[in-house]
């Protein structure tokens, strides 16, 4: 069972245990897991997600980032020895020794699109000023990104996108009991909705089942059959 050990400096404070089929979140709100107090650490900061045999970190769009080895990310597979800096604290990543650790998530395709160097960053907060905020319009659009069962990123940009095993869906994914469309996801001007349609595996978000429409929340895990994603929002501007 991998462990997160947390730091201020270098004086260790708590050690966290990471459960298979679990999430653990960080923040500085006493309603999650790992308590940061710290000005500088958002209320829901980042959380980590077990997927399969390993664990995707998430920042959840901080106001200071996530840092893993130095580099702020997005979304990051833990590998043994991450050191990840939130504010002023540090939770590093390890496996017990002895203990089996699986093969490493393939996140080349990730760290293309989500890693941000650190310098980069920088350049980009100096350029951020509310004054600019102001004269660009911001629009949004949803993005499911598969984790297993699947592959790469889909924009969701019709009202109405179908998930199943058929072929002419907009999303496919596998299973034996999963319908030909086994759910849909609709744009409402409050958001997407993902509401089951078909087939003996109902769809799951965040490991609940979803019996008849549930609204979508930045960074929710989704099972379908033997797919799962991951729901995020992707960001654009124009003037």
């Amino acid at each position: 069972m991998p462990t997160l050990t947390l730091r201020y400096e270098q004086t260790p404070i708590k050690e966290y245990h990471l459960k298979k089929g679990q999430s653990l979140t960080i923040g500085r709100k006493s309603t999650n897991d790992v308590v940061i107090e710290n000005l500088g650490v958002s209320g829901h900061h980042a959380k980590i997600d077990s997927i399969d045999d390993n664990f995707l970190l998430t920042d959840l769009q901080s106001r200071n980032g996530t840092f893993v080895n130095e580099k702020l990310i997005s979304s990051h597979w833990l590998k043994h020895g991450d050191l990840i800096t939130i504010g002023k604290h540090t939770l590093a990543f390890a496996f017990a020794e002895g203990e089996t650790r699986p093969p490493a998530a393939d996140e080349s395709a990730m760290e293309q699109t989500m890693v941000i160097e650190t310098d980069q960053y920088q350049s980009m907060l100096a350029k951020s000023f509310p004054q600019a905020e102001q004269q660009i319009e911001r629009q949004t659009v949803g993005v499911l990104s598969f984790l297993a069962g699947g592959a790469g990123d889909v924009k969701l940009t019709k009202k109405l996108t179908r998930v199943g095993k058929d072929s002419s869906c907009d999303v496919v994914v596998g299973g034996l009991m999963v319908g030909k469309v086994a759910a849909t996801i609709s744009q409402r001007p409050a958001g997407y909705y993902l509401s089951y349609v078909g087939g003996m595996a109902k769809p799951k978000v965040n490991g609940e089942l979803v019996k008849e429409s549930v609204k979508l929340e930045e960074f929710d895990i989704i099972e379908i059959g033997s797919s799962k994603l991951q729901f995020v929002t992707d960001y654009s501007y124009k003037k």
